[in-house]
C-alpha cells in the first residue's frame, strides 16, 4: 500500500468538485474553508467548485480539473468539495495512470466514494473517507471534526465512539446531537464483544453497488492482495432499505469479495425508509459469520469518523462502545 505525504501547515490543499457544486451553501462552505486556513493551509479551488447544481460540470471537465491538481506540485492534498449523485460520470475522464505516478491524498465522503474506492482498490494508493472540504463549518468544532483535522495532517489518533448523534437524519444543518450512540456488535446474530483487525476498505455502499462489475471495480485485486492478512470492511449506507442492503451484500459475497474478511462496520443509515434496525441486523446476519457492528459513527449521520482506505485497522467494541485505531503498514 502506498501512502502519500500528509499536508502540513504552509502547504496548499486543492478543492475540486467531483460531484455537486456548493453554490447553494456558500456561507457554510466558506466557514469550513476558514477552519482549514486556520490550520495553516492555503486553499486553491477549481472553477467548478462554486457552481450551483447537482453537477459541478460535465464529466470531462471534472476529470481534467482533477488532473490539473494531480500534476500541480504545489498542491499537497486534494479534498472533494461536497457529495452529490453524479461522480460516476467523471470516471472515464480520470487519468488513473497520472494518479499512479503522482500519488496524493484524496479525501471525500458519500458520492466521492466513486473516485476513492477505484483509486485504492485498483492502484493500491490509500485514500481518506469521512469528510469533504465543507465538513468543518460547525461553531465550535465538534471533536469528530477536530479528529479529522488530526488525521489529515498524519496524526493517527485513536478514534472512540461518541456519546450522542443527530437522530433527525436530514441536511438541515441544525446539528442537534440528541440520541445516545450504541454500536451494536454481533456474531451470527448474537450480541457479543468483538475485536478484529484488517486492511481497511469501504465507503458509501450505495456508490460501491454502482461500481460493481465495471472497469473501475478493483475489489477482486484488493482482496487478492490482502486476503491473507485480513480485510476490514466498512459501509456507509445512505438510502438503502434492509432488503436492498442485504441483496447488495449478497451480490458482493457471490463475487467472492468477502474472502479474508475479519469484520464489517456499518454506519447509521441516513434514509432507511420503513426498515427497522432489527430488520437490517436480521438480514445482514444471514450473510456473514464474522463480527458485524451496526450503527457505527461512520458516514452521513453525524458525528462520524475518518477512515483511511488501505490502512491497517484495529476495532474493539464492548457494551456499545467502539474504538478504531489505524496504522500505515
Amino acid at each position: 500500500m502506498r501512502y502519500p505525504q500528509f499536508p502540513k501547515a504552509g502547504d496548499t490543499i486543492g478543492i475540486f468538485a467531483p460531484s455537486a457544486g456548493v453554490g447553494h451553501k456558500l456561507e457554510s462552505f466558506d466557514a469550513s474553508l476558514d477552519t482549514l486556513r486556520n490550520q495553516g493551509y492555503f486553499i486553491q479551488e477549481t472553477a467548478s467548485v462554486r457552481v450551483n447544481g447537482n453537477r459541478s460540470a460535465n464529466g470531462s471537465i471534472r476529470g481534467a480539473e482533477l488532473s490539473e491538481f494531480i500534476q500541480d506540485k504545489s498542491i499537497s492534498a486534494i479534498l472533494s468539495a461536497s457529495g452529490g449523485d453524479f461522480a460516476l460520470e467523471m470516471l472515464p475522464y480520470v487519468d488513473f495512470e497520472l494518479i499512479q505516478k503522482n500519488p496524493k491524498w484524496i479525501a471525500g465522503a458519500s458520492d466521492p466514494t466513486n473516485l476513492l474506492y477505484p483509486i485504492t482498490t485498483n492502484l493500491d494508493i490509500a485514500t481518506l473517507y469521512g469528510f469533504n472540504a465543507g465538513t468543518f463549518d460547525w461553531r465550535p468544532l465538534h471533536p469528530f471534526q477536530e479528529n479529522m483535522l488530526h488525521i489529515l495532517r498524519g496524526d493517527l489518533i485513536s478514534q472512540h465512539s461518541f456519546d450522542f448523534y443527530d437522530a433527525s437524519r436530514d441536511f438541515s444543518g441544525e446539528n442537534i446531537l440528541d440520541t445516545p450512540v450504541y454500536w451494536d456488535s454481533r456474531i451470527q446474530g448474537e450480541p457479543r464483544e468483538v475485536s478484529f483487525s484488517g486492511r481497511i476498505i469501504g465507503g458509501c455502499i450505495d456508490c460501491i453497488a454502482k461500481l460493481l462489475g465495471t472497469p473501475y471495480d478493483g475489489t477482486a485485486k484488493f482482496v487478492d492482495r490482502y486476503e491473507e492478512e485480513g480485510i476490514l470492511w466498512y459501509f456507509d449506507p445512505f438510502a438503502m432499505d434492509a432488503e436492498t442492503l442485504y441483496l447488495t451484500l449478497l451480490q458482493m459475497k457471490y463475487c467472492g469479495y468477502f474472502r479474508g474478511t475479519t469484520g464489517i462496520l456499518f454506519g447509521r443509515v441516513m434514509f432507511s425508509g420503513s426498515s427497522s434496525d432489527a430488520e437490517y441486523m436480521d438480514l445482514i446476519s444471514r450473510c456473514f459469520d464474522v463480527p458485524i457492528v451496526w450503527n457505527c459513527d461512520i458516514g452521513h449521520v453525524k458525528p462520524c469518523m475518518t477512515l483511511i482506505n488501505g490502512a491497517v485497522g484495529h476495532v474493539h467494541v464492548k457494551d456499545g462502545v467502539g474504538t478504531i485505531e489505524m496504522e500505515l503498514l
